[in-house]
């Protein structure tokens, strides 16, 4: 896949077909991106829980918090990933290990040789976008 160019077509089936998605690095400070993407994939109806370990048993944007995808009681469809683009090799890795669908890596991050690994295990792959940004541009 050419991950410099994403189809509409592309993005929209992710969003359309995930359910549950977790957010890795998501901050409880509700000036950081991470906060606001958390609150706005559940305002949009997605079963979302936050993984961040200095925070696990809380809540954030009022989803619950985890310290690992492993410890996710759940199935996780998505995972949106708020690491630098070297942390993200870890995240993605563990999302292919929890059986995620979809990897997707925030604005400004881009892990190819982590893309390569995720897209091997049968996973969809989105680098250097946000949900938030392409939900209204491609669902409405």
């Amino acid at each position: 896949m050419n991950h410099d160019s994403y189809s509409d077509a592309y993005i929209a089936g992710i969003l359309r077909s995930v359910k549950t998605i977790a957010v890795v690095g998501a901050s409880p400070n509700e000036m950081r991106p991470s906060f606001g993407v958390t609150r706005f994939l559940a305002a949009k109806g997605y079963d979302v829980v936050a993984i961040n370990p200095g925070h696990a048993g809380g809540t954030i944007a009022g989803c619950p918090v985890y310290a690992s995808l492993a410890e996710v009681p759940r199935p996780i469809d998505m995972v949106d990933v708020f690491r630098n683009s070297e942390a993200a090799g870890e995240a993605v890795d563990d999302a292919i290990a929890v059986g995620a669908k979809v990897v997707w890596l925030q604005l400004g991050v881009r892990n190819d040789d982590a893309a390569a690994r995720a897209e091997a295990a049968g996973l969809q792959v989105v680098m250097n976008r946000c949900p938030k940004i392409e939900w209204p541009r491609v669902i409405g």
